[in-house]
């Protein structure tokens, strides 16, 4: 499925989809992606998710003083990746409130999910104090899950 996508990934029914090739240097000594460089990959994901969103990480830093930091995550880890898979980073969004976004990643080889992270990520402002997530942003995720309880609109605040 990776070689169909763009670089930048694709956002089709409710999720964006990332293509990631595995490296030499993502290896450990026994040829097998090294746990850490899935973080790696899923940020990698997250990014082109929210720049396909319109949002650029260093214009919001520059502009606003905005920047979204890991609050908490947690991984399981399902199968090992190796040298030169094609991989896929899955990321659906799966609640938005305040200054909090709460997304479900997967690194998923043909269809198959070897590894799955829960992740919250805050919205923070120059001084590093969470803030809200811009008006914008928000509207542009709740597109991603338009049904989900836990998508609080700018109105509701």
């Amino acid at each position: 499925m990776s070689a169909e996508l763009p670089r930048a990934g694709l956002i089709a029914e409710g999720v964006h989809r990332y293509p990631v090739r595995v490296y030499y240097e993502d290896t450990d000594a026994a040829g097998i992606v090294y746990y850490a460089n899935y973080l790696k990959f899923i940020e990698r994901g997250r990014t082109e998710m929210m720049r396909l969103l319109g949002v650029e990480h260093s214009r919001e830093r520059a502009e606003a003083g905005l920047a979204f930091v890991v609050r908490r995550l947690s991984a399981e880890y399902l199968a090992p990746a190796r040298l030169d898979d094609a991989l896929v980073v899955v990321t659906r969004v799966v609640g938005c409130t305040g200054a909090a976004l709460d997304l479900v990643q997967e690194v998923r080889r043909e269809d198959v999910p070897l590894v799955r992270v829960d992740i919250a990520i805050a919205c923070v402002g120059p001084a590093g104090r969470p803030t809200r997530i811009p008006p914008a942003l928000r509207a542009a995720l709740q597109t991603l899950n338009p049904s989900n309880d836990r998508m609080v609109t700018a109105h509701a605040r």
